[in-house]
């Protein structure tokens, strides 16, 4: 039986614990899947990459507004999805092979499970470990869907290696997967349709972006809400027929492809956590404390197995928390999960960071509220836009954000300068007039909408 200074499941955001301060502690990493981890191979790295030539297939509609004729030739699924993953696979692949070359650790492509406190499963091989690091991801919801079983259905997991551009897809699901995704096929020219049981797409987002994303994507997108998918069967020529109910009855639908996009659930489930002691919440979730720690104190765990923010730049900032106090643990850090941003990379894109104005008077804060249009700055004027904003909310008395919430063109970096605000407690005054906005750049939507809230 083999024994280990650290055992690490996931090889994602958890690789990146083991570098040279750790040269002298012997380390176990293990991980049943691809090597790197969802970000990489199947997440936000592949999608985003899938995204901008999605953006490049659209821009001949906009361009036209002001007086450009561009035209769309063709789209090349198989030369896109042949560049991305010929840049991912080898990214992949090189990375277990320099994991593999290092001589205090050793890699175990197989699933694990806990046996003890200090024992795991790999395989059929039984190892132990004096501390463990739970990086294990997460992985797609499959709903009971009656006939699912005898159809091929695809996940955010499988869909972007499908082996040619479908005419037809049908996307179950109404959050960030099925918006990024709708974007991308119906940019591409395929028909997309989108089966939602709420009314609105994105309904975490605050509820005036969720209503204006909703509006602008249904122009785009055969936008089923209120929808509910019944049951499903496979067509004779491999796609699916799906039975939908609405308010208004049942109806057969008919695609290519089916794509599940309800969401994301936590491996912890597959560790056996209670052979070693460790806690898990009512959604699955490994419980940690603020320094990263299990309720058992040999053990820690960060990113997607434990964080309901399910975010890579979450998981990588946890993974420096735990990766310092595994190395001092008479110094140990807590992790900051004050402000977390995040963006949906669809079109219009959307950012976020901070309470919604539901949150803020559900809270009963003392709260003001400001929007402010993309097309009432220069830049935005000048691209005559009429469709995006940028919405505030802001706490009266101390003039300080509690929540930011953009729709349009770039929002994923214009709300930047608003996480650091509200990182370090600058009050909207501060940001607006303490620093120059270069006039016409589109950043002075930000400066006009923190004016507005006062």
């Amino acid at each position: 039986m083999q024994h280990f200074d650290l055992a690490v499941i996931g090889s994602g955001s958890g690789n990146s614990i083991a570098d040279e301060r750790f040269a002298e502690t012997s380390i176990a990493l293990i991980d049943k899947g691809t090597f790197g981890g969802t970000c990489l191979n199947v997440g936000c790295i592949p999608t985003k990459m899938f995204v901008h030539p999605a953006d490049l297939a659209l821009s001949p509609a906009h361009a036209r507004r002001l007086g450009v004729d561009l035209e769309l030739g063709a789209v090349h699924w198989d030369e896109i999805r042949d560049r991305i993953f010929g840049r991912i696979d080898p990214i992949s692949a090189g990375g277990l092979t320099w994991r593999r070359s290092n001589d205090n650790v050793t890699v175990f492509q197989e699933a694990a499970h806990f046996v003890g406190e200090h024992a795991l499963r790999v395989g059929e091989a039984t190892i132990t470990a004096d501390r463990f690091v739970l990086a294990a991801g997460s992985r797609p919801v499959i709903p009971d869907i009656p006939g699912l079983e005898g159809v091929t259905y695809h996940t955010s997991d499988t869909v972007m290696r499908l082996p040619e551009l479908p005419g037809s897809i049908l996307i179950v699901g109404g959050g960030y997967i099925a918006a990024e995704f709708s974007h991308i096929f119906a940019s591409y020219g395929t028909r997309v349709t989108v089966v939602n049981r709420g009314e609105q797409m994105l309904s975490r987002e605050d509820a005036d972006v969720s209503a204006r994303f909703t509006e602008l994507i249904r122009e785009r997108i055969d936008l089923r809400t209120g929808s509910t998918l019944r049951r499903v069967r496979a067509t004779d020529g491999g796609g699916v027929t799906a039975t939908v109910a609405d308010a208004a009855g049942e109806q057969e639908l008919t695609a290519d492809v089916l794509l599940i996009a309800t969401g994301r659930r936590p491996n912890g489930d597959t560790l056996n956590l209670d052979a070693a002691g460790i806690e898990v919440d009512e959604q699955g979730y490994v419980v940690v404390d603020a320094h990263q720690r299990t309720s058992a104190p040999h053990v820690y765990a960060l990113g997607d197995v434990s964080s309901p923010y399910q975010l890579k730049h979450v998981a990588n900032h946890e993974a420096r928390v735990v990766q310092h106090n595994l190395l001092h643990p008479d110094d140990l850090r807590t992790s900051d999960h004050r402000y977390v941003p995040h963006a949906v990379f669809s079109s219009p894109q959307v950012a976020a960071v901070g309470l919604t104005e539901r949150q803020a008077r559900e809270q009963g804060l003392d709260y003001t509220a400001a929007q402010q249009a993309y097309g009432d700055v220069a830049y935005g004027w000048a691209m005559e836009d009429k469709d995006h904003f940028v919405k505030l909310v802001g706490d009266r008395s101390s003039g300080r954000l509690l929540g930011a919430h953009l729709i349009g063109p770039d929002a994923s970096s214009l709300i930047q300068p608003l996480i650091q605000a509200m990182s370090f407690g600058q009050t909207a005054a501060e940001v607006a007039r303490g620093q120059y906005w270069i006039h016409p750049a589109m950043a002075e939507v930000i400066e006009n909408a923190l004016l507005a809230l006062g």
